[in-house]
């Protein structure tokens, strides 16, 4: 299974239905995402549902401590793929003609 739908499976069991959306569409994902840097808009989001949702607070925050500890990062099956990708090799040719 995809990190990205482990990541939306394990937000909807919290009832975060517009994140596991987004998770679902790789927002968060390290080589799906539109975002910089993916894991620290999860780990803010995380945060901001945890106040939110104060009867989840404490499986949302045990969640956010999973996702810093990189539960939810890209597998290298998942970096060897993009990498294989139009959108990977373009970034690889990019780096190599910087130099």
């Amino acid at each position: 299974m995809h990190t990205k739908d482990i990541l939306a499976d394990e937000l909807m069991k919290l009832g975060l239905m517009d994140m596991s959306l987004k998770a679902r569409a790789g927002y968060y994902h390290d080589y799906l995402s539109p975002l910089a840097t993916p894991e620290m808009e999860l780990i803010r989001d995380l945060a901001e549902a945890a106040k939110a949702r104060y009867d989840k607070r404490d499986q949302i925050m045990e969640m956010r401590s999973r996702a810093i500890n990189g539960a939810f990062d890209a597998t290298r099956e998942e970096s060897d793929e993009w990498m294989e990708s139009e959108e990977g090799q373009d970034a690889f040719q990019r780096l190599i003609d910087r130099k």
